[in-house]
């Protein structure tokens, strides 16, 4: 190879060399230029489905009348079964209600051996007390014998004769006297102990009718969905059921849905009621529903395996679908603002230095800092209030010599309008 071969080959190389720097340099200026269109601010979140309003399954509704304040599932039919009134849905634990119905069983037997006892001496008393007026009277009526033959006795003689039959009137009276005050309270304790026999008689026999509400029963057609604890979890079969809340389970309306999600204390303030939502189902991405904000609660709440306090939010389904079912997980994206027709930038375009908004541009064959004036803002998006362009073209990362970049400032008369820097989120 001569010198001038050499030398041209030397030259192609350093051609090579030099145009794959500049290709490398291009190919990391990514450029994007502004969108003009519809613009929206969303927050979107996952809810979970559950019907607008449901029939509740209620376990012995009078369990705490009876002394009974807790009890545990023992078996329960499988969440979305469908069943139809009178069906069986679940059974509870008995172990409690059948160790006071030993102890009330006990007791109504001691009321029922005191009621007979009682019979049986008020009997007794009273027929020793008939038998009594009754020799009295014999007595009384052979004083009256003798008091009509003494009216041929001495004076005295038939003065005694007339005292022993008053002593037998008298004592005949007071017999009857005693006799009616017997009755009166052989009858009180009869009353007594038959109002004690009924009273316990009545427990037990409350307790036969709540052995009947251990089996829980389904009150109307439905599909059977779990009732959830406040910590989220749901009662089943082995979950202890508080008797001052005792619905086993629900028969929900399917005909109207809602999602209920969490919103963060960052985002809560922009929810209100009324917004539009679009809902996608993650079992079904490609259907799409609509709905609207109804309820925001005003308290937060601090929910499991989550840091900071969130905000319930409800949200109706506004379209009726037979496919919904509760518990099905949704992805709720929440219309908080919109724009139409107007121009944004992506956000990773934007950046801040001392309280100036500014993105890089590039300007012919160079790069430009341009201030710029950001409005409404999403997760991605800004709108562009001024200082771009249509067909501005916008680096989506600092370039290396960003340090040595004078800015390109607004001049005083582009500020923008009051309402668009309070569009600002």
């Amino acid at each position: 190879m001569n010198r001038i071969s050499r030398l041209c080959l030397l030259l192609g190389l350093i051609g090579v060399v030099w145009l794959s720097g500049c290709g490398a340099e291009v190919a990391s200026e990514i450029v994007q230029k502004p969108v003009q269109g519809d613009f929206e601010v969303l927050v979107t979140v996952t809810g979970e489905l559950r019907a607008k309003s449901s029939v509740s399954i209620q376990g012995p509704v009078g369990a705490r009348r009876m002394g009974i304040y807790q009890t545990k599932i023992t078996r329960m039919v499988p969440e979305g079964t469908y069943v139809q009134e009178g069906d069986f849905v679940a059974d509870l634990d008995k172990t409690d209600l059948l160790g006071k119905m030993k102890e009330v069983e006990i007791n109504l037997q001691k009321f029922q051996s005191q009621y007979t006892q009682v019979r049986l001496d008020c009997t007794l008393t009273l027929a020793q007390a008939r038998d009594e007026l009754i020799n009295l009277d014999y007595a009384l009526e052979q004083k009256k014998l003798e008091k009509e033959e003494s009216i041929y006795e001495a004076p005295s003689t038939r003065r005694q004769i007339e005292i022993e039959y008053e002593k037998s009137d008298r004592a005949y009276k007071q017999a009857v006297k005693n006799y009616e005050t017997k009755v009166q309270k052989a009858s009180a304790e009869m009353r007594e102990a038959e109002a004690d026999l009924s009273k316990e008689q009545k427990k037990y026999d409350d307790y036969i009718a709540l052995m009947d509400e251990f089996s829980v029963k389904a009150p109307s057609n439905g599909m059977v969905i779990y009732k959830r604890e406040y910590d989220g979890k749901k009662r089943a079969a082995g979950s202890s059921l508080m008797l001052w809340d005792p619905t086993v389970a629900t028969l929900p309306d399917l005909s109207l849905m809602e999602s209920v999600t969490y919103v963060n204390e960052v985002d809560i303030r922009k929810i209100k009621k009324g917004q539009v939502v679009r809902i996608s189902l993650d079992a079904e991405p490609d259907k799409k529903l609509s709905g609207k904000v109804t309820q925001v609660a005003n308290i937060g709440e601090q929910r499991e395996n989550s840091d900071s306090k969130v905000f319930e939010v409800v949200i109706e389904i506004t379209e009726k679908d037979s496919t919904l079912r509760p518990a099905m997980t949704t992805s709720n994206e929440i219309i908080i603002d919109t724009r139409e027709d107007v121009m944004y930038i992506p956000l990773e375009t934007v950046h801040t230095e001392d309280s100036t908004t500014y993105v890089y541009a590039k300007d012919g064959g160079s790069v430009v800092k341009q201030e710029v004036i950001i409005g409404l803002t999403n997760d991605n998006y800004g709108i562009v209030e001024t200082g771009l362009g249509a067909e501005s073209e916008l680096l989506l990362s600092v370039p290396e010599n960003a340090a040595e970049l004078d800015m390109n400032r607004l001049s005083p008369g582009s500020q923008p309008t009051q309402n668009a820097a309070e569009a600002k989120l």
